[in-house]
């Protein structure tokens, strides 16, 4: 495939996706939903210092994207497609880096790059989060850049290492230290994927520039960590020095998921490409070439720690996704794949078939309605077996074609599975309704609160002057003495439901409810009598 041609399928694809995910879902919440928020009063209160949720400040993650999505604000207007393009725009570059990275692994055999670009943009995983509003996409883009930076660096380029230390930097600034756990390992690793006497290594050649490339990311973040810790105070201060890497770091370990949780789930989130039969026989192999020594230096350190850490999220590995799509393009070779090979590929098409026809079977018998799941249309799921019948029977020209058809073919799947998912889970997990009801009430100088935790869910989607005022169950009497005229927001499951409400939403598994105060003392004073009834 000529290079212009990998390059606009590459945009085409990408952009077919963002198109999709902009027009057939708002925010997800409570995650996007919550960082729009953030960056939504960092918008409001002009303080671009210190981010801040619910007028406090916020240290669970550092600001660059919220630097990002005010910046696009700034030019384009306030809007809601400028949040979720920043992600993507970051997963789109990381695949022309990860096609960079290529070249400098495998000089003399350019369909690797082509392969490994439409692997990593075609696996499961990579498509569902490239329209995500997250941090992973930004920490897998200076991922790939310092990867580059240290092949460069190798090379005796003299801009590798400060693309190395221009990727820490990034990356504290992105998502905290976990670049260092995606970079250091690897970069420390050398003695063993470098075996090439025309590259020796040394402390002073080598290991020096790595510790100054640290620390030059280091003070990278320290321009913004310093500043903003004198301005936010003594919590904040140890928020993001202290909590940021010891204190989540114990948290951690508390064995959330066990440490085989990733495996379990890698086929799906590396679908279709995990039972390439040629990638498996090519295992054998694995340590034959500098390049697989080296995505193996970078793919299993990252992996095992991410094991063994039990706070375990799918997007925590999105960043290894590209080690994973360039030792697949490499094991596949560049001779035409067998039909033997492909088959478990294409059968897994059609298992996922099978699973979508049995969703609303499943989402039927175990009562989970509320998301609408049970009424989930059959068409996907034949969708996706017809794909693995036509994938398989489709004429296999060469490798790059045979990876081109089947790549295409797994984008249009998974965005089609969720487009489908979404539509049917309708207002489950689109909070817009809410939100501008929450807005409503506000232009009308109503109090608003919400019982439990509130995460700033409203705010930006209802685009809120200020939030509503959390508070517990226990409180909610003492509160309308407070605000007779007020509206609580409060969630319900199937039975509890309140049949007066003023406005009421599905929300996940649950209900939303905004009751008045009268509404309120009316289902407390319910529930009261319902428990003294023996």
């Amino acid at each position: 495939m000529q290079f212009k041609k990998i390059h606009f399928l590459i945009v085409a694809l990408w952009a077919f996706l963002v198109i999709l995910g902009l027009t057939s879902r708002s925010f997800f919440p409570i995650d996007e939903t919550r960082y729009a928020t953030v960056a939504w009063n960092m918008w409001l209160n002009g303080d671009y210092l210190v981010p801040y949720l619910n007028g406090v400040a916020y240290s669970h993650k550092p600001p660059l994207l919220f630097w990002l999505m005010n910046l696009g604000w700034k030019i384009f207007g306030i809007n809601d497609w400028w949040p979720r393009l920043v992600p993507s725009l970051f997963a789109l570059a990381s695949v022309f880096v990860t096609r960079k990275i290529a070249t400098l692994l495998w000089p003399n055999d350019s369909t690797i790059k082509d392969n490994a670009s439409l692997i990593l943009i075609s696996c499961g995983l990579w498509v569902v989060y490239s329209t995500a509003l997250m941090f992973d996409m930004l920490i897998a883009f200076f991922t790939v850049l310092g990867i580059w930076g240290l092949l460069l660096s190798l090379k005796k380029h003299k801009n590798g290492w400060l693309l190395f230390a221009l990727a820490i930097g990034g990356g504290l600034l992105a998502k905290g230290p976990t670049i260092l756990l995606q970079l250091l390992p690897v970069a420390l690793l050398a003695p063993y994927w470098n075996k090439d006497a025309e590259h020796s290594l040394s402390a002073k050649n080598w290991y020096l520039p790595i510790l100054f490339a640290v620390l030059g990311g280091a003070v990278i973040a320290l321009f913004w960590a310093i500043p903003a810790a004198m301005h936010g105070g003594a919590q904040y201060q140890h928020d993001i020095f202290w909590g940021q890497t010891a204190d989540r770091m114990v948290n951690s370990f508390a064995h959330k998921r066990p440490v085989w949780w990733y495996i379990a789930a890698s086929p799906l989130l590396l679908f279709p490409w995990l039972f390439l039969g040629s990638f498996w026989r090519g295992l054998a192999n694995i340590h034959s070439d500098f390049g697989l020594r080296f995505c193996l230096a970078w793919l299993i350190p990252v992996f095992i720690a991410f094991s063994f850490i039990s706070g375990k999220q799918v997007h925590y590995v999105l960043p290894i996704f590209p080690a994973i799509a360039l030792i697949i393009a490499r094991l596949t070779g560049n001779k035409n794949i067998a039909k033997l090979d492909l088959a478990p590929v294409y059968a897994t098409f059609i298992a996922l078939g099978v699973l979508l026809l049995y969703l609303p079977h499943y989402a039927q018998s175990h009562g989970v309605s509320v998301t609408n799941w049970a009424h989930l249309p059959a068409w996907p799921g034949f969708f996706a077996i017809f794909l693995g019948i036509f994938l398989y029977f489709y004429p296999k020209k060469s490798i790059s074609n045979t990876i081109t058809i089947t790549s295409i073919a797994a984008i249009l799947l998974v965005a089609v599975t969720m487009f489908a998912l979404l539509r049917t889970a309708g207002e489950a997990y689109d909070v817009r309704p809410i939100s501008y009801q929450v807005k409503a009430l506000q232009t009308n100088n109503i109090p608003m609160a919400v019982i439990g935790k509130y995460a700033g869910t409203y705010d930006f989607v209802g685009r809120l002057n200020q939030p509503p005022e959390s508070i517990e169950a226990s409180g909610v009497t003492a509160w309308f003495e407070a605000h007779a005229d007020g509206r609580v927001i409060a969630f319900f499951d199937q039975k509890s439901k309140p049949e007066q409400a003023e406005f009421t939403q599905h929300y996940k598994g649950q209900f939303i409810a905004v009751l008045t105060r009268e509404q309120w003392l009316d289902l407390h004073t319910a529930t009261q009598q319902n428990a003294d009834t023996p």
